[in-house]
């Protein structure tokens, strides 16, 4: 039998345990067991029709074939539009680069800072993405602890005392994913002001939930601070927006002395998105918004249902949930770890949630679950891990 000798880096390269929590909660329902999923991390809503049926007409007017690396010219010319609707930005189309999804940005931002030698600074707990490539890359990765008492909102002084010579790259992650925490203006303009000390420290904002917040919480966008845009990498796209996490489309706005480097990375990747996918893309954002409005509404009404249900278990407290949608509780007071509840409430339960330490070291003692079900089930499984607990 061969003895296939694989790169050392391999071994460096996590992934993303909800995935694994998935198909396990999805055996065992094939096994005939009453399952209810609050932990994957994509809306349970139909992609609109008029999206849909832009990207059939796409396929039926025959464009089949390749388009440009960076995407359509039209695509790029509606994210900079989407841009300025909602940020009041002016972005350039040129600087614009759409991808299958949003880790391609990731993973081609943090190739083209990091290296051995070099340092990342990252959410902890974080989407579980940011610290695998990290490593992948050679860099060492560093932790922007995101605690509790702060609503897991980042410390912009916390941050800034981070920085060492050596660190290349800082992502923040607002609305965020796992905790659903946002993290307020005046922070954000602290942490821009202090980046002026440390020009050579770029900046990946991934604002992939920036239409998800509640409570009349308004988003502010990186985009929104010139003084950063030229090391500022924005990362957005359609999968929780617009319901389209199988579509396989995501874009960042680049700063130009990048641009022309992470092309060549399209390039030799992927070779560009498909061209249906991006005419849907054109769609989403030139067409009607209601359906965007309506989802976000019923997340709304589930967040206060899932904060208040957990807050109401024994040993569990819950923070509200300022964004997206993933409810983050403390489990602490059960006497559990992170991994003990997660396997506990999916094998005696039927919940699926997952593990607060999926996404870091400084996820233990919490779970994150998903409100991307329906009421009806959100109620069930709590009521449920209640049972159990």
């Amino acid at each position: 039998m061969a003895e296939l000798q694989f790169a050392e880096n391999l071994s460096r390269l996590g992934t993303e345990s909800a995935f694994t929590v998935l198909a396990k909660a999805g055996k065992m329902a094939a096994e005939g067991r009453d399952i209810i999923n609050l932990g994957i991390g994509q809306p349970d809503f139909r992609t609109p029709e008029h999206i849909v049926e832009a990207g059939i007409k796409a396929l039926r007017d025959g464009h089949h074939g390749y388009t440009p690396a960076n995407g359509l010219p039209e695509l790029r010319e509606a994210v900079a539009a989407d841009l300025h609707r909602r940020h009041g930005v002016e972005v350039n189309p040129d600087h614009v680069v759409a991808v299958p999804g949003g880790k391609p940005t990731m993973f081609f931002a943090v190739l083209m800072f990091g290296e051995p030698g070099a340092e990342i600074m990252y959410p902890n707990p974080g989407f579980p993405i940011y610290e695998s490539v990290i490593r992948y890359s050679g860099a060492t990765p560093v932790p922007i602890e995101l605690k509790e008492e702060n609503g897991f909102a980042f410390s912009a002084e916390a941050v800034l005392g981070q920085i060492t010579p050596k660190t290349r790259l800082i992502i923040i992650n607002s609305p965020a994913n796992p905790t659903g925490g946002v993290t307020q203006k005046e922070e954000i303009d602290k942490l821009v002001a202090g980046l002026a000390d440390h020009p050579q420290v770029a900046v990946m904002s991934d604002e992939i939930y920036s239409n998800m917040l509640y409570g009349g919480r308004e988003h502010v966008s990186l985009l929104q601070y010139p003084e950063i845009r030229d090391r500022l990498i924005m990362l957005d796209g359609w999968s929780k927006t617009y319901a389209m996490t199988g579509w396989r489309l995501g874009y960042a706005v680049w700063p130009e002395a990048a641009v022309d480097h992470v092309t060549r990375l399209c390039i030799n990747d992927h070779s560009c998105v498909n061209a249906a996918t991006q005419f849907a893309g054109i769609a989403a954002l030139n067409g009607p918004q209601d359906a965007v409005r309506e989802m976000v509404a019923e997340f709304d009404e589930r967040r206060q249902v899932i904060v208040e249900a957990l807050n109401g278990l024994p040993g569990v407290r819950c923070a509200d949930a300022a964004g997206a949608f993933y409810a983050f509780p403390n489990i602490e007071g059960t006497g559990m770890t992170s991994r003990e509840a997660q396997d506990r409430i999916l094998e005696e339960a039927g919940v699926a949630a997952i593990a607060g330490t999926s996404f870091g070291k400084f996820g233990e003692g919490y779970l994150r679950f998903s409100y991307a079900n329906s009421t009806e089930n959100i109620r069930e499984a709590i009521r449920r891990i209640g049972e159990l607990l």
